[in-house]
């Protein structure tokens, strides 16, 4: 790990000379805010040495500079809703908020697209979208709290992602401030581009280790005016969970295909403070579909109710505004649950998703911890929720340790990988050095050490280095 120096007087007062004194925090009561994100476990809160909020892409750029300049880290934050401590400062040093960079710069109706400053809410995004009858497609649980910068930098995946594809593939273009304080435009408003290397695509995903994105020009799509929400009920969770490919197969292309366990049902339920049925026993498939004909949604609806009463459903129901909000709310009630969770994803394979999620949840029953089962069902992302409960801090840690390491080794054995959209952050890094090909780890490296030789931003996220 590299080695940085303290925030010291000199460097607050070159930080003050490029965003004004307000915007340079070091109360103790302000840095305590920022000590985590969604990280529940205090073992890993960290607090940071100084916050700055600054205003402007030029501002940002001064701050790297100074980064480098006096050899401090920064971590990048949008609204802190990371699951894989990816906000966190594991090193120290600054914490760079982006909530000030919170315009909407243009909305070109005809073109077809909207360009955004990296602090502006997802939730505006697709509301100002909505409002023309147009659509930004991506939609991750937690839309109506974070901001695009976050969800490009992890790129994003979320309830749409089996149609419409992840973040980066909403994206045209960004602007981005370099490790070492340069301003660049990476990709351009094209269908297509075969010019050099796909820099865009790189900076999406890389967790802020590779720069800092500052705005992005997105792809807006027509808004389809014709929508159906089912809630397919089962009390047996293999039927629930071998449904999904059936509706694959089947050519619905379904918008959303939603996955809930009886644990997150009964715990989403209590904490919405609603009893919809099969509270006590029942697993949740909830699926989207959306259409430019009224024709073909009756045509798709009516095969898709055929799908799940085949299959075993107890129950199929239309999937009011209550299915999605439980469903938005699955992290937010782990907490009625355990203060200490840890909320995790593992992709697959599509093929092997069905036989994934049933090895999680009979491996579960091994162990003292509390296992609960999401899954984007549709591209193979399982979210997989540990809560602590009476656990020891050391039981806790050797059960967790142990879990993982036979869920990960499965999910590499079926063709999978550590993370679908959560990322790797601080809590996987050592996860990727052991399943990751060195070859390929190497590359990662060689690319981050190209990009930031002075380890300045996000360090201790990712990659070792």
């Amino acid at each position: 790990m590299s080695t940085y120096n303290k925030i010291n007087r000199e460097t607050l007062v070159a930080l003050e000379a490029v965003v004004g004194a307000e915007y340079v925090l070091t109360a103790p009561e302000i840095l305590d805010k920022y000590k985590t994100d969604e990280e529940t476990n205090p073992r890993y809160f960290h607090i940071p040495e100084v916050v700055v909020i600054p205003g402007t892409t030029q501002e940002i750029a001064e701050i790297v500079k100074l980064a480098n300049k006096f050899l401090v880290p920064i971590t990048v934050r949008g609204a802190g809703t990371s699951l894989s401590d990816g906000a966190i400062a594991v090193c120290g040093g600054i914490v760079l908020l982006m909530e000030r960079m919170n315009k909407i710069l243009s909305f070109d109706e005809e073109g077809m697209y909207m360009v955004v400053e990296a602090g502006v809410s997802t939730k505006a995004i697709q509301d100002i979208a909505n409002s023309k009858k147009l659509l930004y497609a991506g939609d991750p649980c937690s839309a109506e709290s974070c901001m695009i910068g976050g969800n490009l930098a992890t790129n994003a995946g979320g309830n749409k992602a089996v149609r419409y594809g992840t973040t980066r593939d909403q994206v045209y273009a960004l602007e981005v401030v370099t490790p070492t304080g340069d301003i660049v435009n990476m990709g351009a408003r094209l269908q297509k581009k075969t010019t050099g290397y796909c820099l865009e695509q790189l900076l999406m995903g890389s967790e802020g280790t590779l720069g800092i994105i500052t705005k992005a020009t997105l792809k807006l799509k027509p808004l389809p005016p014709y929508r159906f929400d089912i809630l397919a009920i089962f009390t047996d969770v293999t039927k629930a969970i071998d449904l999904v490919p059936k509706i694959i197969k089947a050519g619905v292309t379904p918008t959303s295909i939603e996955f809930m366990d009886n644990n997150f049902v009964r715990s989403t339920n209590d904490y919405c403070e609603t009893r919809l049925p099969h509270y006590e026993d029942g697993s949740y498939i909830i699926i989207t579909v959306e259409t430019l004909t009224e024709d073909e949604l009756d045509i798709k609806m009516e095969l898709l109710d055929s799908l799940c009463t085949e299959s075993g459903a107890a129950e199929v129901l239309e999937a009011d505004e209550r299915v999605w909000n439980l469903r938005r709310n699955c992290q937010e009630s782990v907490r009625i649950i355990s203060k200490v969770n840890l909320t995790d994803d593992v992709v697959v394979p599509l093929d092997k998703e069905a036989e994934t999620i049933k090895f999680v949840m009979s491996t579960g029953k091994n162990y003292n911890l509390h296992v609960m089962t999401l899954a984007h069902a549709g591209d193979g992302n399982l979210h997989i929720c540990l809560c602590k409960g009476d656990l020891s801090d050391e039981q806790w840690d050797k059960e967790v340790a142990e879990f993982h390491a036979e869920i990960y080794a499965y999910a590499y054995k079926v063709g999978g990988r550590l993370s679908g959209e959560h990322g790797i952050g601080a809590k996987k890094i050592k996860e990727l050095e052991k399943y990751t090909e060195p070859s390929e780890l190497a590359v990662m490296k060689t690319i981050k050490k190209a990009m930031d030789p002075n380890n300045i931003l996000n360090p201790g996220k990712v990659v070792f280095m």
